[in-house]
C-alpha cells in the first residue's frame, strides 16, 4: 500500500471551509431531521425514550410513554449514537474526462468532500479508502470535525493516476473489500464514489450489501449523457491516451445509446434500490443534488 504523499492541503483545506458554511445551513435549516432520518437509516437496537424532536421520525413515536407524560416521546436506537461513515473513492483514469469547465473527478472529489462534511458536522465517525491503479491509501474512521476536515484535505488533495502509465498497463484499480469489512462496525454507512463502468460488480459486493448500509455516488458528463451534435468533435480519450474524432455518425450514436444502455443495468444491478444510487452530472450543483436525494429518501421512508 503506499503511503500518502504531500499534497496541496492548504489549497484543499479553503475549498472545504467555503463549503462548510453551505453545508452547515443545508442540515440546520434545510434538512433538519432528515439527515438522521434518511441518511443514518433506522436503529437496530433499542437504547431509550427520549422527547421527540420536530424532524424526528414518527414512526418512532412511543405512543404508550406520550400518553402518560402528555408530551410526545420516541424511541431512541444504539445505532444513533455514534455512526460510521466509510468513503470508498474509486479513482479511475476515466475520471479525468470532462467536455466542459470541469472534469468528473473534480466533481466526484468535491461531492465526497460534501459528505465527509456532513458527517462531521452530524458528529459521525468518518473514514475513506482511495483506490486508484497504482494502489490505495486508507484513513480509519475519526470523529471530530478537525480531524474529518484534514482527512477530507488529504484526500481532495491526493494527485489524479498518471494516465501515462494506467494507459500503457491497463491496470485495473482494485478495492480492498476484505479490509473495508474489518474496519467498521455492521449497519455503518458505505459510499462507494466511482465511474461505474458496464459490468462492475466486484466479487464480494452481496456480502458488503448485507453488513452495511450501501450506497453509489456516480458523476456523468453531460456528452456521455448525449453526444453533441454537429457534423464531428474531438475529445480526449483518457483511458486510451489519445485525441478521438468522432463525425456524430448514426452508427457512433447507436454505439453510445447500446453502451449507456448496458452501463445502466449494471448500475442499477450494483444498488437494485433507486433511493441507494445518486447519479448527477457535473454542470449540477452537487450539495443540493444530495439535499434532494436526502429529501427522496425521507419522504419514500
Amino acid at each position: 500500500m503506499p503511503t500518502e504523499q504531500p499534497t496541496t492541503a492548504t489549497a484543499s483545506l479553503a475549498l472545504l471551509r467555503q463549503l462548510e458554511w453551505r453545508v452547515r445551513h443545508a442540515v440546520e435549516n434545510v434538512l433538519s431531521g432528515e439527515y438522521r432520518s434518511a441518511f443514518r437509516g433506522r436503529g437496530m437496537e433499542f437504547d431509550q425514550v427520549v422527547k421527540y424532536s420536530f424532524g424526528d421520525d414518527v414512526r418512532d413515536i412511543d405512543w404508550n410513554v406520550t400518553a402518560r407524560l402528555g408530551e410526545p416521546y420516541r424511541k431512541k436506537f444504539v445505532e444513533e449514537r455514534e455512526v460510521t461513515l466509510m468513503i470508498v473513492l474509486e479513482d479511475t483514469p476515466s475520471l479525468q474526462f470532462g467536455s466542459g469547465a470541469q472534469s468528473k473527478r473534480e466533481a466526484l472529489l468535491e461531492l465526497a468532500g460534501l459528505v465527509m462534511l456532513l458527517g462531521a458536522v452530524n458528529r459521525d465517525r468518518v473514514g475513506y479508502l482511495h483506490a486508484r491503479p497504482d494502489g490505495y491509501s486508507f484513513r480509519e474512521p475519526v470523529r471530530g470535525r478537525g480531524a474529518i476536515m484534514h482527512a477530507a484535505a488529504t484526500l481532495i488533495g491526493r494527485p489524479a493516476p498518471d494516465l501515462s502509465i494506467a494507459s500503457a498497463q491497463k491496470t485495473d484499480t482494485s478495492i480492498p473489500w476484505r479490509l473495508l469489512a474489518r474496519s467498521a462496525p455492521k449497519h455503518s454507512i458505505l459510499i462507494w464514489l466511482s465511474d461505474f463502468p458496464p459490468g462492475h460488480t466486484p466479487d464480494g459486493w452481496s456480502v458488503m450489501q448485507r453488513r452495511y448500509n450501501t450506497m453509489g455516488f456516480r458523476v456523468d458528463d453531460p456528452w456521455e449523457r448525449e453526444l453533441p451534435t454537429g457534423e464531428s468533435f474531438t475529445a480526449y480519450d483518457p483511458m486510451e491516451g489519445r485525441l478521438v474524432t468522432l463525425t456524430g455518425s448514426s452508427s457512433e450514436r447507436s454505439a453510445h445509446a447500446a453502451w449507456r444502455a448496458v452501463r445502466e443495468q449494471s448500475w442499477q444491478k450494483l444498488f437494485p434500490d433507486p433511493l441507494s444510487r445518486l447519479a448527477i452530472t457535473t454542470e449540477q450543483n452537487r450539495l443540493d443534488a444530495l439535499v434532494r436525494y436526502f429529501h427522496a429518501r425521507m419522504h419514500a421512508r
